[in-house]
This record gives C-alpha cells, sequence and structure tokens, in this order.
C-alpha cells in the first residue's frame, strides 16, 4: 500500500514514475491562463496569514464550505481570518476524493514544508507555521512563484485597464515574465443596460474614441489591442457560455447599436449578431497581431439569484452548463478561416460529453503550416481533476495530436496554485505510462520522455512564442 502524497504520488507503475522524475518534475511552468492579480504582483505582496493567501477570492473553497454547513461569516463574511482558517480546517476532512483534498496537501507541502493532514486539531499550529513563512521573502507573492519554477504567465485583463501594473513589474528585479491577456466580455455585452452603457464610456476614455457607432467601437477596441500588444500581450480569451449565433449576411446592425446606446433590450438574435460582429472584427485583429486566441466555453453562471445580489459573480455561484456548441463553432471558425484570418485558437469544454465534439472541432481548421494551430484546451474549472483531465487527454489522443498539446494551465485566482501543474504532469506520466505497461505504447523513454516534455514545456513555449516579446 502506498502512503498518500508519497514521491510517487499518482504513479502507478515504473514507466510512470520514470517520466515524472526524469521529464517532467523538472520542466519549467509556462502558465498562460490564470487570473492572479497584476497589482499583487507589482507590490510584491506580502501576504498577512493563509487565508488572505489561500481563502480569499477562492470560491472553489467557498462552495466547499457551504456545501459543509458554514455559515457565509467565515466563508465570505466579516469572520476573522484565524477563524475562517479553522472553519476551512473543519471542512477539509470532508472532502476526501474531491481535488480540493489533494490540493490542499499539495500546497502545505511544497510551499510550507508540512505533512501533517488539514483537521480542526492540526489548524492552530500549521496556521501559525504558515504566518510565519509567509513574512518572508520566499514567500512574498514574487517568491512562492519562483519557488514553483514559474517562468512565464499571462493574467486576464479587461480591454480599459491602464496596465501599470504589469509596466511596473517589469521594475522587479527578479520575477517571471508576467504578460496582460487581452479578455473583452464587456466590451460584447450589448444589452443596453446601465451597466453596459458606463463600461463603454470607460472604454471610450481609456481610448480616446468617442463610442457612437459600431465603427467607432471596433477603432476604440482596435486602438487597446495595440495598447495591449505594446504592453507585451500575445493571448485574448473569452468566457461565453456558446460562441454567438452570427449571421454574417445580417444587415442593420449599427441601426441595432444606435438601440444599444439608447438603452433598449433588443431581442436575443439581434444581440447575438452584434456579439458577433464585433467579435469577428476582434479575431482578425488577433491574427493580424500574431496573438493566441482562447475561448472558454460551456459555464452557466450566476445560478443564485440571491448570492449573486448578495455577493456579486464569481463567488462560487456558477455550475456546468449543456449548450448546443457545435454549429456555432463550426461556422464562427469557417467564417474566419475562409479569408484565412483565424488566429491560433485553443477551445475549452466546460461539459465532459462534449469532449469528443471539442476534440473533432480543432481537426477542421488545422491549415498544414502551424503546428498545433487549433487545440483543445486542458480541462478547466470543474473537469480541473484527474477523471476530467484523464478525459479530455484521452479524447484529444483518439481524435487529433496529443504529442502537439499546449498542456496544463492553473486558471487560478491564487498564489498557492501552481502545485496543479504537478497534479497534472503525475496524470500526464501515469497515463501514457500505464499505456506502456498494457503493451499499447512502446517503452522506448527518449521517445516518451521528449513527448512528456514537449507538453509540460515546450509546446506551449514554442506556440506562444513569448521570447518575442523581449
Amino acid at each position: 500500500m502506498k502512503k498518500f502524497l508519497d514521491q510517487d504520488f499518482l504513479l502507478s507503475n515504473s514507466v510512470a514514475e520514470e517520466l515524472y522524475h526524469n521529464h517532467a518534475a523538472k520542466m519549467p511552468i509556462i502558465d498562460y491562463h490564470n487570473h492572479l492579480s497584476p497589482e499583487a504582483m507589482a507590490s510584491n505582496y506580502q501576504f498577512a496569514n493563509i487565508t488572505d493567501a489561500w481563502l480569499y477570492g477562492d470560491h472553489y473553497k467557498w462552495r466547499a464550505m457551504r456545501a459543509n454547513g458554514i455559515n457565509e461569516k467565515y466563508v465570505t463574511g466579516n469572520g476573522t481570518d484565524e477563524e475562517k482558517f479553522q472553519k476551512w480546517a473543519q471542512t477539509v476532512p470532508y472532502t476526501l476524493r474531491n481535488p480540493l483534498y489533494h490540493w490542499t496537501h499539495l500546497e502545505l507541502r511544497r510551499y510550507f514544508g508540512i505533512d501533517e493532514l488539514l483537521s480542526p486539531e492540526t489548524a492552530a499550529e500549521i496556521y501559525s507555521e504558515t504566518a510565519a513563512l509567509l513574512k518572508k521573502d520566499s514567500h512574498s507573492c514574487i517568491g512562492l512563484l519562483l519557488q514553483m519554477n514559474v517562468e512565464t504567465l499571462c493574467t486576464t485583463d479587461d480591454p480599459v485597464d491602464n496596465l501599470a501594473h504589469h509596466q511596473a513589474i517589469k521594475e522587479q528585479i527578479k520575477a517571471p515574465k508576467v504578460y496582460p491577456s487581452f479578455r473583452p466580455d464587456k466590451a460584447l455585452g450589448m444589452d443596453g443596460s446601465k451597466a453596459y452603457l458606463t463600461y463603454l464610456q470607460q472604454l471610450a476614455e481609456v481610448s480616446g474614441v468617442a463610442i457612437n457607432s459600431l465603427d467607432t467601437l471596433l477603432e476604440a477596441l482596435q486602438q487597446r489591442v495595440d495598447y495591449f500588444h505594446t504592453n507585451g500581450c500575445r493571448v485574448s480569451d473569452l468566457g461565453f457560455n456558446q460562441i454567438p449565433a452570427f449571421n454574417p449576411k445580417a444587415t442593420g446592425l449599427d441601426q441595432h447599436f444606435q438601440s444599444v446606446l439608447a438603452g433598449k433590450q433588443l431581442a436575443l438574435e439581434t444581440i447575438e449578431n452584434l456579439q458577433g460582429y464585433v467579435l469577428t472584427a476582434l479575431c482578425k485583429m488577433y491574427h493580424a497581431k500574431g496573438w493566441v486566441q482562447q475561448f472558454h466555453l460551456g459555464a452557466l453562471r450566476n445560478n443564485n439569484d440571491r448570492g449573486l445580489r448578495e455577493l456579486g459573480p464569481d463567488t462560487g455561484y456558477d455550475s456546468m452548463g449543456d449548450f448546443s456548441q457545435a454549429e456555432r463553432m463550426s461556422k464562427f471558425f469557417n467564417n474566419l478561416d475562409n479569408t484565412d484570418q483565424l488566429a491560433k485558437t485553443i477551445i475549452y469544454n466546460l461539459n465532459p460529453r462534449d469532449n469528443d465534439l471539442f476534440a473533432t472541432m480543432t481537426g477542421n481548421f488545422n491549415d498544414g503550416k502551424t503546428v498545433g494551430k487549433f487545440q483543445f484546451g486542458t480541462g478547466w474549472w470543474f473537469l480541473d481533476q484527474k477523471i476530467g483531465m484523464e478525459a479530455q487527454m484521452n479524447s484529444l489522443s483518439n481524435m487529433g495530436l496529443f504529442s502537439r498539446f499546449v498542456g496544463m494551465l492553473t486558471d487560478s485566482r491564487s498564489f498557492l496554485s501552481f502545485p496543479r501543474h504537478e497534479y497534472f504532469r503525475r496524470i500526464l506520466c501515469n497515463l501514457i505510462g500505464t499505456d506502456v505497461v498494457n503493451g499499447e505504447l512502446p517503452h522506448d523513454m527518449d521517445l516518451l520522455g521528449g513527448m512528456v516534455e514537449d507538453i509540460c514545456y515546450y509546446n506551449a513555449k514554442k506556440y506562444f512564442e513569448f521570447e518575442h516579446n523581449q
């Protein structure tokens, strides 16, 4: 019987062990999509305690605590940091077989050298021990990243952001390369609400373009794309439940946009045509810049009205959706490819029923010029766990070129989340090692080790071309 979290955690055979320890473990980390705070990195923020580092903003943990009957006072409310940690420690033993149990103890070991299981009995000692370490330079925001061998990461940034924090990060004497990502979701709202019109005013102010038509909206967005590019951005992202059902032949769109500017609510079909028109124009801008575009699809957000009203979005009330994806993706990407203006693209699926669908979609738009141009992205959010990642990798293997996969990302708001790359790498090595043991892959460690190193690091390095930012 193996010991929990020993050196061969998640590795079930000697081939997997060799692949992980001799190949995967040594690879630097390129984390090309996360929600880390540029402000915290710019100031090299020092966390007050592990609650500050671990529980603030982590809706994975918040969902688990609520499911365990923890009062909101100790989740997102006004409980003290130590009380909140105690309540998390009370919850952890009930997360057995949830990835939170693995992540929690991996993070305690990798960042703090703590082997004890977190529980109500060990909470006080662990809280004190981690608080002392978090005062050290080695455990500042930048220190935590360097501990995990993070070479490059990309934050998620709104077009109206002035990127001052990214500029300040460059002044850090020793830090990973940190680049912005362009996330225009708010610009695509098109719902005529007061919040949307306020956002357009912000976009107009920061771009210097008065937004009074679709053309001027695109002009403002082009200005921001140019600005982001100057500041090192090479990646865009979009988080929609589905690609908009855009009809390229739709007419009267500027007239409809005037109605949006007047605060009117349009029919869904019209909204989606407006969204699709602007998104298509953005994707052509990305292609012209040589960016990678990412599409995170399938989340059903803000299911709980009371939770949204009291706490706001991104507080743990989202779930998988069951949206129709194939036809919308096909039409949208085909429209871009038809004029050879389809950028490098990564699509992420949130419903496991659609894994094969997404994997086969990527094969429709590779062009024979760019290696792995159209990617099926790693399992994300609710699929960011052993079964979810294995399922994604199996679909990709069956339908495409697994060897060209650009690998893992954290998609996290936590500076303590980077052992998730280790988690992924161990699962990857075990998947391949098991195939070797079963006689389904050759026992050629040069061949297999090279593939593992590529998936963990080199594929992403070549794909995103961040070195061209220098």
